[in-house]
């Protein structure tokens, strides 16, 4: 599981670095990630790793990196 979260964070570090940033729907589209589940466990690797910044717009997480 955790080699597999790995690899879902480098998806999502890839589509975040190509399209910049963008929201929990978008990124999910964009990585091809099948469950918010993955996409979530994603996201905490990254932000454990202080490579993301978050900014709450509305009902939308909008999530961008840090370089």
């Amino acid at each position: 599981m955790i080699e597999l979260i790995g690899t879902n964070a480098g998806l999502v570090w890839q589509a975040l670095d190509k399209l910049g940033k963008m929201d929990t729907k978008a990124l999910k589209k964009a990585t091809k990630l099948r469950t918010d589940k993955e996409l979530y466990a994603a996201l905490g690797w990254l932000a454990k790793e202080g490579k993301l910044h978050f900014d709450q717009s509305g009902d939308e997480l909008i999530v961008e990196l840090i370089y």
